[in-house]
């Protein structure tokens, strides 16, 4: 996990050799509109650490979409696994963030030969990768954010993270904007991830009750 200090120093080093980031920023956020280079989640995912987590991440667009590939184990097999991400619905809530995406040209490759039954389907040829969701039945224990996985389309919850549901801060973060802000959608371009947000004032009196009760 980055600590704070780290983050903010990456954050800094890239707008100090990318200045312009701050103009396009500015002119995005008068149409509600906000950028991530894909430099910047190309770092995140380069720190990600642990026995289990993907290796070797890498991340690239195919505008809208992004490109996602990585070292992944599946059942004590080791799979080379490339695919199109798509998010096509984004629900924030006080109770649930919820992501929607869709998985289109998987390719899986196998990194050594193997007689595990995952193995064996890759190499019958009989795992549909048209339905890559499906393959989540494989592992024998799902992420705690993955709530929904059938076909093309995973829905992530982050409040299923227990570190995220813990987090009074986020929480009462959550409670105050998810009145006020959607996200509308969400594409990538050569060089960015673009979220669309649509402001909702009707919600301002349930933002402001939040607050209240959280003074």
């Amino acid at each position: 996990m980055l600590k704070p200090r780290e983050l903010a120093q990456a954050a800094f080093d890239y707008l100090r050799r990318n200045p312009d980031e701050v103009v396009r920023a500015a002119r995005n956020a008068a149409g509600l509109r906000f950028g991530v280079p894909v430099a910047a989640l190309r770092y995140f995912t380069s720190q990600i650490k642990g026995r289990k987590a993907p290796k070797d991440i890498e991340l690239s667009t195919s505008p809208p979409d992004l490109r996602f590939g990585a070292t992944i184990d599946v059942m004590g097999t080791p799979l080379r696994a490339t695919t199109s991400v798509t998010v096509d619905d984004v629900t924030i809530g006080a109770d649930a963030v919820r992501i929607g995406i869709r998985l289109s040209n998987m390719k899986l490759t196998l990194l050594q030969d193997s007689d595990s039954p995952v193995a064996t389907l890759i190499k019958s040829g009989a795992l549909d990768l048209s339905k890559p969701a499906n393959l989540v039945s494989f592992a024998p224990k799902k992420p705690e954010a993955i709530v929904e996985a059938e076909g093309d389309r995973i829905v992530l919850d982050l409040l299923k993270v227990p570190k995220l549901a813990a987090n009074g801060a986020f929480r009462k973060a959550l409670s105050v904007v998810s009145p006020l802000i959607g996200v509308r959608k969400v594409e990538a371009d050569s060089d960015h991830v673009y979220v669309a947000l649509r402001a909702t004032p009707r919600g301002l009196l349930q933002a402001i009750n939040a607050i209240r009760n959280g003074a």
